[in-house]
């Protein structure tokens, strides 16, 4: 009886090893399942960012525009699908780049340049109905967009530059470094300076007429230059690799577009419209 006893705590104590065991491979195989599974709710908020990118959307131009003359008509309809082409760019750019810059990337990078596109195109549609009838006024109310996310307008107040001289708040933005040689952030030689082709030199004799215009619109371009400079320096360190081409550049030689057209547009209507110019309206960054 003695002997028989340890024999069968022997098994017993081997049987409840046994059963140790197993449960503790359990353990491990449900660990490691679980370690391999993919966090619901994780998964699910990736998916968000992605697709809750919004929409940009504007006001409708076409619908507050006046009678159209015939001969205007085919510019407008060019214009108008300019404007229609931009919203779809501007739309791209804003999937394209999400999760990147900083909280007011959208507004700076995107929302405004759209802006400052819209502005001199819809200028165009006005001075093309202007040639023939009465051109429209308050037309520029219609160039800010605003990103609708979830139902919700957001950017609605445009704090970018505008075609019209007006200086250039925006807010900075994005989050990459731009550093000196030591390592430190420097904001005085690392922002460079912004260099433009000279337009004045480059017209042909100017109508009398035309010229108070053109003096207007040369001054305008060097306003542009000295808010883009302004923004150079105090954006500096801000963005990614392209932000500067993106956010400032870009939106520069939009504006110099517009502009420069205006002043051949003011030339060609006492002479020969000058043609060629909007190859000065690119400019470069020096550093």
């Amino acid at each position: 009886m003695s002997r028989a006893l340890p024999k069968y705590n022997k098994r017993r104590v081997v049987f409840i090893g046994g059963a140790a065991a197993v449960v503790l491979s359990g353990a491990v195989i449900a660990g490691s399942a679980l370690a391999g599974t993919p966090d619901k709710s994780s998964t699910a908020q990736s998916a968000r960012t992605l697709s809750d990118t919004g929409t940009i959307s504007c006001p409708d131009v076409k619908s507050q525009l006046p009678a159209v003359p015939a001969s205007a008509q085919a510019e407008v309809d060019r214009n108008l699908t300019l404007l229609d082409t931009q919203i779809a760019e501007a739309n791209k750019r804003l999937v394209d780049t999400v999760g990147q810059g900083g909280a007011n990337f959208v507004q700076n990078a995107i929302l405004g340049p759209l802006k400052d596109k819209r502005v001199s195109t819809i200028d165009r549609i006005a001075i093309s109905i202007g040639r023939q009838g009465t051109k429209p006024t308050g037309l520029d109310s219609l160039a800010t967009c605003a990103l609708s996310t979830g139902g919700t307008d957001v950017g609605g107040t445009e704090t970018g530059g505008t075609d019209t001289g007006s200086t250039d708040t925006a807010t900075p933005s994005a989050t990459a470094s731009a550093t000196d040689a030591a390592g430190g952030t420097d904001t005085t030689t690392a922002a460079g300076t912004i260099s433009c082709p000279d337009v004045k030199s480059q017209l042909p004799a100017v109508p009398a007429s035309a010229q108070a215009e053109v003096d207007r619109n040369l001054t305008l371009l060097d306003t542009q230059i000295a808010e883009a400079n302004k923004r150079l320096v105090d954006t500096v360190g801000q963005g990614g690799a392209n932000f500067v081409q993106n956010a400032i550049l870009g939106p520069l030689k939009d504006k110099r577009v517009s502009t420069i057209d205006r002043i051949a547009i003011s030339i060609g209507r006492q002479g020969t419209k000058p043609t060629g110019l909007d190859s000065l309206a690119a400019c470069t960054l020096t550093k």
